[in-house]
């Protein structure tokens, strides 16, 4: 042990060393990878507004669906087998292009019976498109990143918006069935949020999800332009759409799941993480083979013979039944004579009572005494706690004389 304490205490010290060089010349980096995912703390996940839309829907039940729209929704319709009939709102945050047409034709459904569907993107499946009569463009932002959002009716202007390289808008939809609720500006304004009636409900289209993220909700007071987008909504229950956001991130790569992966991602906490498991690696090392193997106990067997005895005739003794007790303590005593003096125990007269005398060295009175008391008992048919008493006390001194 005294050879190996040096090279353990040169080894803690380079780790310590390594950790030091490698967390200065680190330089911490932000994922501005846009996720949109409920879970993510990142600037581009939608953590902040999941955690603040029960205090915009008040009293009403917020659910996030992990599965198809086409699975989710057809099971909890009037006819389906899911716990309750979906109604409400169904927003979708950003990563819409996973829509297939069988998910549209049941979110369409959905809409037709008086529900919402309220989508944030910046492209739309092209079903929605044909469906609704809308077509999509954008314009490249070629001065400093930055447009500037407002909205009709709730009295948001001019709602600034940065790092956002282009805008997206509506180059053609129906202005008569159609109602513009916000536009977007980079020299002039172009109408990026519809609301698009549709049987008996309404579909809002909107085309810029980045508003949404954490980054700018967060910042300043721009946390208004999302109460002002998600108020057009009806007071019901929502349906937070999550299906793409446990499969990929908005650019391919798999969104990180597990709770350990948010902290390794901290230069402190991971290189104490490491360390410790090196320390755990070099205890186990290092005290692999024990000095001394435990010695077990082992318990010698008890002589349960007393015990049992005394449980068998406290049991016979609280029942009161004295015959089969007296009858048992006469067959135990002549056994006794039998295995142990090797005296025939069928007749108990006279001739017995000399052998025993003699084999006992006891008194021809005292074991006559205790015979003709024997022989009483085994003539009588009714029996007293007295008679047991009498029995055992006799036989007791037999023994102790």
């Amino acid at each position: 042990m005294k050879k190996i304490l040096p090279v353990l205490i040169i080894l803690i010290a380079l780790i310590v060393t390594a950790s030091v060089i490698i967390g200065v010349k680190r330089t911490r980096t932000v994922d501005w990878e846009e996720s949109f995912d409920e879970k993510s703390n990142k600037p581009y996940g939608v953590s902040v507004l999941y955690k603040e839309l029960p205090k915009l829907f008040k009293d009403y039940k917020i659910r996030t669906v992990y599965h198809l729209p086409s699975s989710y929704l057809s099971a909890n319709s009037e006819d389906g087998y899911g716990e309750h009939v979906a109604e409400g709102s169904y927003v979708i945050i950003g990563n819409s292009d996973y829509l297939e047409d069988e998910s549209i034709d049941e979110l369409l459904s959905f809409v037709d019976a008086g529900n919402t569907l309220f989508i944030s993107d910046y492209y739309f499946p092209q079903k929605l498109h044909d469906t609704l009569d809308v077509s999509v463009d954008y314009i490249e932002n070629e001065k400093d990143s930055i447009s500037y959002l407002s909205l009709k009716h709730v009295n948001i202007d001019n709602m600034m918006l940065d790092r956002n390289a282009s805008d997206q808008y509506f180059s053609e939809f129906d202005s008569i069935k159609h109602t513009v609720l916000g536009h977007s500006k980079i020299d002039y304004k172009h109408v990026n949020f519809l609301q698009v009636p549709f049987g008996n409900g309404n579909v809002f289209l909107h085309l810029e999800p980045k508003a949404f993220t954490n980054y700018h909700i967060l910042k300043e007071d721009r946390y208004k332009y999302i109460e002002g987008a998600l108020s057009y909504l009806p007071d019901n229950d929502v349906y937070f759409d999550s299906y793409t956001k446990i499969q990929t991130g908005y650019d391919g790569d798999v969104e990180k799941e597990s709770n350990l992966g948010w902290f390794l991602e901290q230069l402190s906490f991971k290189w104490a993480w490491f360390t410790a498991i090196v320390f755990g690696i070099l205890f186990m090392i290092f005290n692999a083979k024990r000095r001394q193997r435990i010695i077990r106990i082992i318990k010698p067997l008890q002589n349960t013979t007393v015990a049992f005895v005394k449980t068998v005739s406290n049991l016979y003794f609280d029942t009161k039944d004295h015959k089969n007790l007296i009858n048992k303590k006469i067959a135990y005593f002549l056994e006794k004579i039998r295995s142990d003096l090797n005296i025939n125990t069928s007749t108990l007269d006279d001739e017995f009572i000399e052998k025993l005398a003699t084999k006992t060295g006891k008194k021809t009175e005292d074991v006559k005494k205790l015979v003709n008391y024997i022989n009483l008992m085994k003539s009588k048919n009714e029996f007293t706690e007295g008679n047991l008493i009498t029995l055992n006390k006799q036989i007791e001194a037999f023994y102790s004389k």
